[in-house]
């Protein structure tokens, strides 16, 4: 009976929670949220001061009562009651624009590939608390898969390469389900660590975070294309600890990322070597398809299509590919049970 009523008032959600940004899906509606996974909390009564991009501008400027922080590592849950508080906050927003005061939704979630009993349900319970009445787990390669129309229930070869902030999926897909895949915890922020680590080691200069994604997303470049295009930045001189400002280009960028992005290379060439010779003849005729908001980086389809010898697409909208995907399963959770990680035998 209860069930009945939470369903008449609420509106069910597929959710990406990522590293970096946290999308809403609303059924019948579409994305409705994509906010950075931040937020910003005032230690003193445990109150939260900001969400999402408001929180983000705070990063690295807080008084020491103020803690800005991202509730999420490598694509798992780091700190359990910010990313409910941080859930809870998103679901409330999207029940409280559609005047629904008794929310209880059923929720699907992407997941990466290789994480632990232990972290699911982290994230189980997170959106649980956060006020799910019935919450549905999906790894984020099937959901890309789906969001981007690939046809995974046939008996074919599919392989897509979601690069987020935290990890990187590799997967096979065929007849609804994973073949042969591959997880790395690396990915976008690892990418902004090399490029701080490369600054400070060649020019003795420290950047933040922020500004060593901005030169990623403004110049970064993974394929030499005989282009070169230039930034400042501005860091702290490591020798003066006085503010500096210097200019670095995509020659730059590319040689900070390299051990990374051949890593990420290896690892999907690893994957081909796993995947059935029938499956793999199938790839080779349809394609590698990238998605995440890392596969933006200029030349990351032409670097991989060069080393696998195989053509490689970038997805229409890569950053939206899982929540579209859950938005998609949706629309009908109970022929889509057998894609999600755990059994739900009570659907509604």
């Amino acid at each position: 009976m209860f069930n009945n009523v939470f369903k008449s008032f609420s509106q069910d959600l597929g959710i990406d929670i990522g590293t970096a940004n946290t999308l809403l899906y609303v059924k019948d509606k579409g994305i409705v949220i994509n906010e950075p996974s931040v937020v910003a909390i005032n230690s003193r009564n445990d109150q939260i001061i900001a969400v999402g991009q408001e929180a983000k501008q705070m990063i690295g400027k807080t008084p020491n009562h103020i803690i800005a922080s991202r509730p999420l590592l490598d694509g798992v849950v780091s700190d359990f009651e910010v990313a409910e508080k941080m859930l809870k906050h998103f679901i409330d927003t999207v029940h409280r624009e559609s005047f629904s005061f008794f929310a209880r939704p059923r929720v699907i979630i992407s997941i990466p590939l290789d994480i632990t009993e232990v972290e699911r349900k982290a994230v189980e319970d997170a959106v649980m608390n956060a006020g799910a009445r019935e919450v549905f787990l999906i790894e984020q390669p099937m959901a890309a898969a789906i969001g981007s129309r690939m046809s995974i229930q046939q008996s074919t070869g599919n392989m897509i390469i979601d690069i987020g902030a935290g990890t990187t999926g590799i997967a096979v897909i065929s007849l609804s389900g994973i073949v042969s895949w591959k997880s790395l915890r690396l990915a976008g922020d690892e990418l902004n660590k090399n490029i701080i680590n490369y600054v400070r080691d060649n020019f003795n200069i420290l950047l933040g975070e922020k500004t060593a994604e901005e030169a990623k997303i403004t110049i970064g470049s993974v394929y030499d294309d005989g282009e070169v295009q230039e930034m400042h930045v501005r860091g702290r001189d490591l020798i003066s600890g006085l503010p500096h400002e210097i200019l670095i280009n995509s020659n730059h960028i590319r040689e900070a990322i390299s051990r990374s992005i051949n890593l990420i290379v290896d690892n999907v060439k690893l994957v081909m070597e796993l995947t059935p010779p029938e499956l793999v003849a199938d790839i080779y005729e349809k394609g590698v398809f990238l998605s995440g908001g890392s596969a933006l980086l200029r030349g990351f389809d032409k670097k991989i299509a060069e080393e696998l010898s195989i053509p490689v697409k970038v997805v229409d909208d890569p950053l939206t590919a899982v929540v579209r995907g859950t938005g998609i399963i949706l629309e009908d959770i109970e022929s889509s049970k057998e894609l999600f990680v755990t059994n739900q035998t009570d659907l509604v």
